[in-house]
Formats: C-alpha cells, structure tokens, sequence
C-alpha cells in the first residue's frame, strides 16, 4: 500500500511546493510509482510539474465537490517516468467556502486516496499554506506530515501552531497520524540567524530532523519556472543533490 506524506507548513515561501515537487520526482528516479496530488489553489505544483493550472479541468476541486468523481480520473502522467499529478486549478479557492456544509468535510480527500493506495508506492499531498479546511483533508488523508522549515526568525513560531493542529487532527479525527520529521530549507550556512534556528530545532525536535538540509540554491529556484523538477533542470545544483539525499533518507526511514 501507498505510504502517504502530506507536506505541511501554514507559512509561505517556506520551500514546502519545492519539497513536494522534488521529494515526489527523486522517490520516482529511484524506481517508486508516485503520485503528487495538490491541493493549493495556487496550483504551484501543477506548474512546476509542467502542467499550466488555468488550462486542467477536470481538477482535485472537481474530485473533492462531486462524490460521483474519481481522483484516478484527474490523474496526469508527468515528463517523469513512474511520477504522476493530480493537479490544482484556480477553482480550488472556493473548495473551502464550499466543503463547509459537508457531511464528513474534513475526509473527503481521504475517502478519495483509498481506492489509489495499491497503485502507487508513495503518495505526496502539497498543501495550502493555511490551516484550512483544505490543509486539515490533507492532514486527514496522510499517515505521515512532513514539515519544511525554513531558517529564519519566525520559524519557530509557526511551528508551534502547525504543531497545535496536527495533535488537533489527531486527538479528533485521525488518531494515527505521525509527525515524519523537520526539513531545514533555505539554509545559508554562513548565516549566525540559520544556525541559531537550526540548534533551537534541534532542542524541540531531537528526533525529528532530517539530516538532509536544503541549502539556499539558485538552480533550485529556477526549475519551477521551467515545469521541472530539480533533476530534470539541472542535477549537478547543489540543491538537487540535498534533495536526492532527503528522498533516499525517507525511503529508508521505518514506515509509521
């Protein structure tokens, strides 16, 4: 069955659709079948996969209003072997407003992923940076949160919140959801701020940081741009090699 990882961080510009996009392709290029599902509205992990949001529909907003539509019907393959999408498109803004009056709102991207967990060996979700009803079915619908930080003054900050939320989820409506671990982005090992953060995340989670520290990197930067991952753009970067280094780290972690 699929191991699924929903990719969380409430603040933006942390490096969290970077993650997904990056994460998903590396599982791929080392012979997993993987599907990235976005779930922001801003459908960056759609573009930067190399599909254009304003042009996709069907969408994941399609799958999660109409109970009667499948997310294996949305389902794209992408320029990667063995890497598939299920995109966002700009309509997925109003899923919020409208999933309010629901029955079972908060599982609706759960019940979706079921039929899909023996197609794939891992599942990505790369979710809005909020603490919305989106976010919250991107929680639901994972077994394990992975959390991108990025190393600056009010990381901490938000992380405690983040935190608030997933024991929420899980003392209310997914009981065996498990933190993953803590990637460090943006790191700028010639900065006292990135080194501080990184020692003060140490001290709240020993046991919870990844290894693997994506650096501040150009060329990690401009591959969106190009609707490719990191080691379709170039794979020399420094930032592709931290990431190949996360996603071998994961693959080999214990599976909650």
């Amino acid at each position: 069955m699929a191991r699924v990882i929903s990719v969380v961080n409430q603040k933006g510009g942390v490096g969290k659709t970077t993650t997904s996009i990056n994460l998903a392709a590396y599982l791929a290029d080392m012979d997993q079948r993987v599907l990235l599902i976005d779930i922001d509205p801003q459908g960056n992990a759609t573009s930067g996969i190399g599909f254009e949001p304003s042009r996709i529909s069907p969408s994941v907003y399609d799958v999660l209003i109409d109970d009667d539509l499948a997310l294996s019907s949305i389902v794209k393959k992408t320029a990667l072997d063995k890497l598939y999408v299920a995109p966002a498109n700009p309509d997925l803004a109003g899923a919020n407003i409208e999933l309010v009056g629901a029955v079972r709102r908060e599982y609706k991207l759960w019940h979706k992923i079921g039929p899909l967990y023996n197609q794939y060996d891992y599942i990505i979700i790369d979710n809005p940076p909020s603490l919305g009803l989106l976010t919250i079915n991107g929680l639901v619908a994972a077994e394990e949160v992975l959390i991108p930080v990025q190393t600056e003054y009010y990381a901490l900050e938000g992380l405690s919140q983040l935190i608030h939320t997933i024991n929420l989820v899980k003392d209310n409506l997914k009981p065996d959801l498990q933190i993953l671990g803590v990637v460090m982005t943006m790191y700028d090992g010639r900065s006292n701020l990135s080194e501080a953060v990184f020692q003060e995340l140490y001290r709240h989670f020993p046991s919870k940081i990844f290894r693997s520290i994506i650096p501040r990197n150009i060329r990690l930067a401009e591959a969106p741009s190009h609707g490719k991952p990191i080691l379709m753009y170039d794979r020399q970067a420094k930032g592709a090699k931290a990431y190949e280094k996360l996603a071998r780290e994961i693959k080999d972690s214990a599976r909650y």
